[in-house]
C-alpha cells in the first residue's frame, strides 16, 4: 500500500533522451534506423538546431534499450523527465493545462506533442522545473498523466 501512495505522490514518468549531433544531412535518420533496427519506436520528437550542431529530443518506446544502445554506439546524451498530458479537446485543454502550471508556478522548460495518439488523443510532454508539483496540479485539474508503459507499445 506505501508503494502506491508513493507511486501517486510521484505521479508517472517518461524519460526523454537528448542527444547531440552533428548538423549534417542524414544524421538523425542514422539515430532512427539504429533504434527502429532494434524495435524502438521514436514516439515524439523535437530539433533544436545551431550552425554546428543538433540537439534532438527523443521519448522512446524502450528507454532502457534507448540507453544500452546510445552507449554501445558512443552516442552522447542526456536523460530528463517528462511529464506526458494526454488531452480530449486542445483547444481548451491547452490553457486550462497552462493555467494550471501557471497557478502553481510552476514553469515549463521546453515541450511538444507526441507523434503517436495514445488513446486516440492528443498528447503533449513537457519538461518543467518541478516534476512532482506538476504532476500533483495537473492530476488534481483533473488530467490523464500518461506513463511510460501508457506509450510504449
Amino acid at each position: 500500500m506505501l508503494m502506491q501512495t508513493a507511486q501517486k505522490f510521484d505521479g508517472p514518468r517518461v524519460r526523454q533522451f537528448s542527444v547531440f549531433l552533428k548538423n549534417k544531412v542524414g544524421a538523425l535518420l542514422e539515430v532512427v534506423r539504429l533504434l527502429n533496427h532494434h524495435m524502438v519506436d521514436v514516439v515524439g520528437l523535437s530539433v533544436q538546431d545551431s550552425t554546428d550542431s543538433s540537439i534532438v529530443r527523443l521519448v522512446v518506446s524502450d528507454p532502457e534499450m534507448v540507453e544500452s544502445l546510445f552507449k554501445e554506439n558512443e552516442i552522447a546524451f542526456g536523460v530528463c523527465e517528462m511529464v506526458v498530458v494526454e488531452m480530449e479537446e486542445v483547444a481548451t485543454d491547452l490553457a486550462k493545462l497552462l493555467a494550471s502550471l501557471l497557478a502553481a508556478e510552476v514553469n515549463i522548460f521546453f515541450s511538444y506533442p507526441l507523434l503517436t495518439r495514445p488513446n486516440r488523443k492528443a498528447a503533449l510532454a513537457l519538461h518543467v522545473e518541478d516534476h512532482e508539483c506538476a504532476v500533483s496540479v495537473l492530476a488534481g485539474d483533473g488530467f490523464a498523466l500518461l506513463s511510460q508503459a501508457d506509450i510504449s507499445r
